[in-house]
């Protein structure tokens, strides 16, 4: 089998670990810069090429796609799709998860539990907000922000009003959610794939610090998900239409509240936490799809 990941960076580990995992299978992978493709379409023809030549009898892509290049990302895992090969995330999926307030409305209308979200169009009235939000403290998101980056803690309701007027006034796009004291800078990541989760580890924050991103110096543990935890994440890959994905939750006093669904999870943080070998699950989805 014939397999392309989409990757602007062949040396992450992500990377790596899938082309690894491929050939110990038997598959023929290459790893292909997507921003560096062009895109041809034509009638009933449609091809992408590469460094000037056509990419051509590919079974399957595995898009890891960057959050600054998802428009032409994007494109390019569509144009593969017109060309009959499977994609471990659909173009459709790629697009609605990158979409952060997009994504909360789909697992919202799905019965998810979440923070309680605001989101306004450069509202003037920041008081009313943050008072939507439950009061101070509350968390303030920068729509386009990844990794924790645009990420604020707000402990103040003085405080909450200055940075939500301070994006405004920058025509920076937020939104506000309620702060989930219980959780105590923690939250869980459960990975799936094809329908099941595969793996789970509960990442803390450093001292200090309520973001829990392993990029942010967080540490990472491996979980046993509650039966309402692994149904939650499961229902909400499922909503968002993704086979491969990472469900990040709070644990709280009213269940666990899904934060976010990442359609390009990382491997690193997950493999080392649990010892799975995730990759090969991956590469055996990709099998299972192809037959």
């Amino acid at each position: 089998m014939n397999i392309k990941i989409l990757s602007a960076n062949a040396n992450l580990y992500s990377t790596k670990r899938l082309i690894e995992a491929a050939k110990k299978r038997g598959h023929n992978i290459e790893v292909i810069n997507h921003t560096k493709c062009d895109i041809v379409i034509e009638k009933k023809n449609p091809r992408v090429y590469y460094k000037g030549k056509p990419i051509e009898n590919v079974d399957a892509v595995i898009p890891r796609i960057g959050a600054s290049v998802t428009f032409y990302g994007t494109a390019v895992v569509r144009q593969f799709e017109m060309m009959r090969c499977f994609s471990t995330t659909e173009s459709m999926a790629l697009v609605r998860s990158r979409d952060k307030l997009r994504s909360l409305q789909i697992l919202s209308r799905a019965g998810l539990g979440l923070p309680k979200t605001i989101f306004t169009n450069y509202s003037k009235n920041v008081k009313e907000i943050v008072e939507q939000a439950g009061g101070a403290p509350v968390i303030i998101k920068l729509l386009e922000g990844t990794q924790g980056i645009g990420v604020i803690l707000a402990e103040t309701k003085k405080a909450a009003e200055s940075v939500i007027e301070a994006f405004n006034n920058l025509q920076a796009r937020v939104i506000v959610q309620e702060f989930i004291k219980e959780a105590g800078g923690a939250d869980i990541r459960a990975f799936i794939v094809d329908g099941h989760v595969v793996g789970a580890m509960k990442r803390q924050g450093k001292e200090g610090e309520f973001r829990s991103n392993l990029h942010r110096g967080g540490t990472a543990e491996v979980i046993q998900l509650s039966d309402e935890e692994e149904i939650a994440a499961l229902k909400a890959a499922k909503a968002m239409g993704l086979g491969i994905a990472g469900v990040d939750m709070l644990q709280s006093s009213r269940g666990p509240l899904i934060l976010e669904v990442n359609s390009s999870p990382g491997l690193e943080g997950i493999e080392a936490a649990t010892g799975k070998d995730i990759a090969t699950k991956i590469i055996k989805y990709i099998e299972k799809n192809t037959d």
